[in-house]
């Protein structure tokens, strides 16, 4: 089975009308992340109607993303302290109903000017994350742009998560080992940028024990060079490509199916099917 660690099926939706059914004929199981009510409300129905027709499983989450308060007051809103821990409120909110799989994606963008004023935000917004995750030990979507510094800096609160899922790994592979001698129980999510030429995501992707991999798509927001956006269809290729970097690099585990096999487990160890999910379609 192929599985997606990190895409968001709502934005897809809108460039992709067929994007469901595609989903369920290529038997992805996904991770669908939103950052507001209206995304996670249809992420929540596709899982609902994942169960109740016995298809490949859609498991909701949720999170602030740290683009957020940039983004807003780039677009000309003030975003107030109110509404900050109103979103918090939500994810909370959430997270007691027993409605989410994981925490995420949250954490860091330092990328550019505007976001970097935004920073002490950032910090407060994932300081309240990490707080939901561990009150209900729910794994965390980290987002991190040139701002590995940061997640070494909250490495002690990480490793108390039940898992940390690295949505398209930014870091070296020195830096991956780091956090796994630190205890944080890291996933690291690889998509089409391995496809592009990425030459520090290939040789972390290629190194990385198998156990600590995950595939993702980051639809649509991830797309192969000469594509315009990214897609379920092509999670087959990112399997295929990192069993051959494997390969080359004469890694544990190059065989495409069993590299795909494995992914798969590191998927459903990570992410748990909200109870809530399960309740109403018994």
């Amino acid at each position: 089975m192929f599985t997606d660690a990190h895409c968001h099926p709502f934005d897809l939706a809108r460039i992709a009308p067929h994007a469901e059914e595609d989903r369920r004929r290529l038997g992805v199981a996904i991770s669908a992340n939103a950052c507001e009510r209206e995304e996670f409300a249809y992420n929540e129905e596709l899982a609902r109607k994942a169960v109740s027709d016995n298809c490949s499983k859609v498991l909701p989450c949720f999170a602030v993303h740290p683009q957020m308060p940039a983004v807003i007051i780039e677009n000309g809103s003030i975003l107030t302290q109110e509404e900050l821990e109103e979103s918090i409120g939500t994810l909370h909110k959430f997270a007691a109903e027993s409605r989410l799989a994981a925490v995420g994606e949250c954490g860091f963008d330092l990328f550019n000017s505007a976001f970097k004023e935004t920073e002490a935000v950032q910090d407060w917004l994932f300081a309240e994350h990490l707080k939901t995750a561990l009150e209900f030990d729910l794994p965390v979507i980290i987002h991190a742009r040139r701002a590995m510094h940061k997640i070494f800096a909250s490495a002690k609160s990480l490793a108390k998560c039940r898992a940390v899922v690295f949505h398209s790994w930014p870091g070296t592979l020195e830096e991956g080992k780091a956090l796994l001698r630190k205890g944080v129980n890291a996933y690291f999510s690889f998509g089409n940028v391995i496809l592009n030429g990425h030459k520090r995501a290939m040789r972390c992707c290629a190194m990385f024990p198998a156990q600590r991999l995950l595939t993702e798509t980051d639809a649509p927001y991830q797309p192969r060079k000469g594509k315009s956006f990214s897609c379920w269809e092509d999670l087959p290729l990112v399997i295929e490509t990192a069993a051959a970097l494997r390969l080359e690099a004469q890694s544990e585990v190059t065989n495409v199916k069993e590299l795909e096999d494995a992914i798969e487990k590191n998927f459903f160890d990570v992410f748990q099917e909200p109870k809530n999910i399960q309740v109403k379609n018994k």
